[in-house]
């Protein structure tokens, strides 16, 4: 059992008052926005972890923001999606536990990048691509994508964006879909041998002021009519394509 007066990894104080606020703010933003505070807290973990714990430990406090964003907003949550999207996640980290490698960031944030300003911007997917298979098959590619970026968030969220136009659906669905997928991943890295146990008072802390966050966001999502929260959806997921183009061109 971790010692809870040590601060895990040799962080300061500060830093992981830093942390644990940081946990709070992004999920405000992701609950208010629909997106954005997963890459932004990713950004933020990369300052200051280990590399080699940096996407187990996201992975950990993104599901306490995700699935208490789920719970708090499970009346909008779209079960049919859902469930197509469950198989090809589970598909996904099968095939990632067995190449579970370091891609080329480049290749992987260009790919999301251009996938989400499509989604966003281009004309309406197809309604083959948004049934069952096509959500099958997002939820594969994603998955299996997450394991080696930990940043396929807007990716998910531009692909549920396409199928709802409803604010509270689409953040209950993202959010209810994304809880899938940490729970994978936090399975796939604890099968690879990853130890998360050390690292608990940081993201059980993380989790914690996520959820106080989260609650915040969603009262701030209630004030938020529908064609606003479209167009700032919008540009939120454009703004965080372009900085992975960005981390893809300067990597």
């Amino acid at each position: 059992m971790p010692d809870l007066l040590v601060l895990p990894g040799d962080l300061s104080l500060p830093v992981y008052s830093l942390l644990i606020a940081c946990a709070a703010f992004t999920s405000l933003l992701t609950a208010c926005l629909g997106a954005g505070g997963g890459v932004m807290l990713l950004a933020i973990l990369a300052q200051v972890l280990p590399p080699a714990v940096i996407i187990p430990i996201h992975g950990v406090v993104q599901l306490g923001s995700n699935g208490g964003r789920a719970l708090m907003a499970w009346r909008h949550i779209d079960w049919r999606t859902l469930g197509a999207f469950l198989p090809g996640a589970v598909l996904g980290a099968l095939l990632g536990s067995f190449v579970l490698v370091r891609l080329p960031p480049a290749v992987l944030y260009l790919s999301i990048a251009g996938f989400v300003l499509y989604l966003c911007w281009g004309p309406n997917l197809p309604r083959l691509v948004l049934g069952p298979v096509g959500v099958a098959v997002a939820g594969a590619v994603t998955t299996f994508m997450t394991l080696f970026a930990g940043a396929t968030g807007p990716l998910v969220a531009a692909f549920i964006k396409q199928i709802h136009a409803d604010r509270f659906r689409t953040v209950a669905t993202f959010a209810a879909a994304m809880s899938m997928q940490n729970v994978l991943k936090i399975s796939v890295f604890s099968h690879a041998g990853f130890d998360l146990w050390p690292w608990m008072p940081l993201w059980a802390a993380m989790v914690a002021s996520g959820a106080v966050g989260t609650w915040f966001g969603l009262h701030v999502l209630r004030r938020l009519p529908d064609h606003h929260f479209r167009l700032l959806f919008n540009l939120v997921l454009s703004a965080l394509a372009l900085r992975l183009i960005w981390q893809a061109l300067t990597a």
